[in-house]
């Protein structure tokens, strides 16, 4: 047993907030009505050829790709074959606020009645499975080694009990700031807020010198600040006693395992923190690396390079948060800009350490699933979740993905290594963005989610790996649910393997909706 102690600080602690369970089902009373339930246990053809989801000759064969590949690459491409042309299974996110905690500070389900009905609703019309954030701040709250799995077990016995499947992201951020109302706030850890009070530098900082508490930064993973763990141990012994407490549900109910790697559980810095008011869309962004283990590590890589000039900052010509690229030394093509040989040393080290951060932590988690993936009964899919940052995407530098840690510029592939380095873990990427198109956005913010969903694209094809896609926004209209269809079945999509419905609310079962989203729930489980 590790010890428990950290410079006098306590592991004990008594929660003290209160929280209150935002997800009403005002529309979900209708459900029980005959006539609803008709609607739910089967939608007439009539209403898939109204929402234009349904045709009546057979879908051409999609497209597969021919392109040289190695040995290694060959036995992978034969691996990931079955998941071609089959159907794109949805799962669901559940409701932001669907956790709470008691009076004696114990997790809960909030409203439970009502969470089954919606999923018994859910599973009527045809979604395959449910996504659950697995929280770090409410399995391990209290103190370092203490997992309390009990509100898990109780949802994934009700999930099993309905027949559906599980997508589970194993969250190692906080949504307080992402999160509406308050309803559904989840903070990392209460022991780690407590060392975090006496030393902020655990937290990412901006060149402001402002902290960001909803992810540690990566320059404590090997650092043993943590009541004697570093945070990678921490992670791994979170993701551990997981394993053991959930393998009677692996490959039966537990399907997919999401590993977060950082905010928003997405592999990138937290450069455009919209929930605290410093940034506001279509803002570049700032990089953030002034905490003091990630300085030091700065250092450390310029004085490598024979440039100890260059560790001393950051980028001091960037911009601000809500800069525009037009006008910031940095992302122009300059001598002291992103081109230059500064420019690309930092760029490098930047996104060279995001990358290794992530390679550390999915080969912990490959490792442990590994006993689990030889027997097609128990095997379960790695996934990364990356952030989608297609604003400035149109421009030369695309200053929002550099502050965000992507080096990817109108000169360099940068998700390329990204494909890459989960290749090697055989973990699937997961990215937003499939409900958007480019005619939607405004010009002025230089906008391309189709370019960079294409570009991802052509990277999975690339390193042969599976892609899981997500909307970004809210949409229930037939342009925005049509959309996610054709990118998931897009005939150069081979590796789109399901499709997670971001999220679950109120808004789902509305009348307006729920006539939409069953037709595409149904025409996305077809046989392609």
């Amino acid at each position: 047993m590790r010890t428990v102690e950290n410079g006098g600080v306590a592991c004990n602690y008594r929660l003290r907030r209160r929280s209150y369970y935002g997800f009403t089902f005002k529309e979900l009373g209708i459900l029980e009505r005959p006539q609803i339930l008709k609607i739910l246990r089967n939608v007439s053809m009539i209403s898939l050829l109204r929402n234009g989801l349904y045709t009546r000759s057979p879908s051409p064969a999609r497209n597969t790709c021919i392109f040289s590949m190695d040995a290694h690459e060959k036995s992978r491409s034969t691996i990931l074959e079955t998941s071609r042309h089959n159907r794109v299974p949805v799962y669901v996110m559940m409701p932001v606020d669907t956790f709470g905690f008691d009076r004696s500070g114990s997790p809960r389900i909030r409203k439970i009645k009502a969470l089954t009905v919606s999923l018994k609703a859910l599973k009527l019309a045809g979604v395959h499975g449910i996504a659950v954030e697995v929280w770090w701040g409410i399995v391990e709250r209290f103190s370092p080694l203490a997992y309390d799995w009990s509100l898990y077990e109780q949802l994934f016995q009700l999930i099993s009990q309905l027949g559906l499947k599980l997508h589970v992201d194993l969250s190692f951020h906080s949504n307080r700031h992402t999160s509406s109302g308050g309803s559904g706030d989840v903070s990392l850890p209460l022991w780690i807020l407590e060392i975090g009070e006496h030393d902020k530098d655990i937290y990412y900082r901006d060149q402001n010198g402002i902290s960001n508490d909803d992810y540690l930064t990566l320059g404590v993973d090997q650092l043993p600040l943590f009541c004697g763990r570093t945070a990678l141990q921490c992670y791994e012994d979170f993701m551990f006693s997981f394993v053991n407490k959930f393998e009677s549900f692996f490959g039966n109910v537990i399907e997919e395992i999401g590993v977060g790697l950082g905010p928003s559980g997405e592999l990138r810095y937290p450069a455009h923190p919209f929930g605290d008011g410093r940034w506001k869309f279509p803002g570049i962004g700032e990089f953030q690396c002034y905490d003091k283990y990630m300085m030091e590590d700065l250092r450390m890589a310029a004085s490598q390079e024979g440039k100890p000039q260059w560790g001393d900052k950051g980028p001091q010509n960037a911009g601000y948060y809500n800069s525009l690229p037009s006008g910031v030394p940095f992302f122009e093509e300059g001598e002291d800009g992103f081109l230059s040989d500064y420019g690309r040393f930092f760029l490098e080290w930047y996104s060279g350490r995001l990358i290794h951060h992530a390679d550390v932590i999915l080969a912990k988690a490959a490792n442990i699933l590994k006993q689990y993936q030889g027997n097609e009964k128990t095997t379960v899919t790695l996934v990364a979740k990356i952030g989608g940052i297609y604003w400035s995407y149109h421009t030369v530098s695309h200053p929002a993905e550099l502050t965000a840690g992507y080096y990817n510029t109108a000169c360099r592939d940068g998700y390329d290594p990204v494909a890459l380095m989960l290749s090697r873990h055989g973990a699937a990427l997961h990215i937003s963005c499939l409900e958007m198109r480019d005619s939607e956005t405004s010009p002025a913010c230089l906008c391309s989610p189709e370019g960079l969903l294409e570009q991802i694209r052509t990277v999975s094809k690339k390193r042969i790996i599976n892609v899981i896609g997500r909307n970004n926004n809210e949409r229930f209209d037939k342009a925005g649910l049509w959309q996610i269809y054709a990118n998931c079945c897009h005939p150069q999509s081979e590796f789109v393997t399901s499709f997670t419905f971001f999220r679950m609310s109120e808004k789902i079962f509305r009348v307006e909706n729920w006539t939409n989203f069953v037709p595409f729930v149904k025409k996305m489980s077809m046989e392609l």
